[in-house]
């Protein structure tokens, strides 16, 4: 699931960070999609669940995406390593969230590859690349994500892995150029598999984290119909991205930004 940090159930993630580690975790996977599949282009298309309908989709065109991703509220520049702290049921949470320098080719779109970990009481329990970019407008599209579960050192679950232009997924809608309050976009196409979604509910907000005081910032609301009743709150700001965030229901997840490292 779509997440800038993971953040279970929902996966709390979306978004910086020291890349291209040389330990052997940051190895990823290489068996991505490099041609565009017919009919699995997601355009001017809206998708609806339950009561909610998403907002239409701009047009995939491979040949509009540009190599940085800079919007505004989900800024990933490669070679930046954002640090997150929390808890869950009472247990330390830590994330590392790098932006490497690495890329991968899906559907025609040079992807920018994001190593996401996630430790709880010191010891690794979830690890996931995902895969970003950005088109000439300044939308920031989710194009997938390998992920691995860890129980004991060994991977208990790759629950939630998918990526565009296999088995009917499509890319998603990580951050809109200009996000509006009210609107809600999904970020991920897997039927079944991954189907995150969020919803704009403010902007203005000042946020306070160990890291510092943030004003302007973007409050959300997610929730994916794979998990009715479940949502989480996250906040991001202007020049960082995802700053601070927890589960309002169906968790316990809380993580707040404690460093910025480049």
């Amino acid at each position: 699931m779509f997440r800038q940090p993971a953040l279970p159930p929902l996966a709390f993630m979306a978004f910086f960070l020291v890349a291209g580690c040389s330990s052997p975790d940051t190895t990823q996977p290489t068996d991505v999609a490099t041609e565009p599949v017919a009919g699995l282009v997601p355009g001017n298309l809206a998708a609806s669940h339950g009561d909610v309908t998403t907002s239409k989709l701009p047009q995939f065109d491979p040949a509009d995406f540009v190599r940085r991703i800079d919007n505004p509220f989900l800024p990933l520049r490669p070679g930046t390593r954002f640090v997150y702290a929390g808890t869950e049921d009472g247990e330390s949470l830590r994330d590392l969230f790098d932006v490497t320098h690495e890329v991968k080719t899906i559907l025609g779109v040079r992807a920018t590859v994001v190593l996401d970990r996630l430790y709880k009481e010191g010891e690794l329990v979830e690890k996931t690349f995902d895969y970003f970019a950005q088109d000439r407008r300044g939308n920031v599209w989710y194009l997938g994500e390998d992920t691995k579960e860890f129980e004991n050192g060994r991977v208990s679950s790759t629950e939630g892995t998918w990526l565009a232009g296999r088995d009917g997924a499509r890319a998603g809608i990580a951050m809109p150029a200009h996000p509006k309050i009210g609107q809600t976009v999904q970020q991920e196409f897997a039927k079944g598999v991954a189907e995150d979604m969020t919803t704009f509910v403010r902007r203005g907000v000042r946020v306070s984290t160990r890291f510092g005081s943030f004003h302007g910032c973007l409050k959300t609301e997610d929730f994916t119909p794979l998990e009715p009743g479940a949502k989480e709150v996250k906040f991001y700001c202007r020049g960082i991205g995802f700053v601070k965030g927890h589960d309002v229901t169906g968790g316990s997840v809380r993580l707040s930004l404690v460093d910025i490292r480049r």
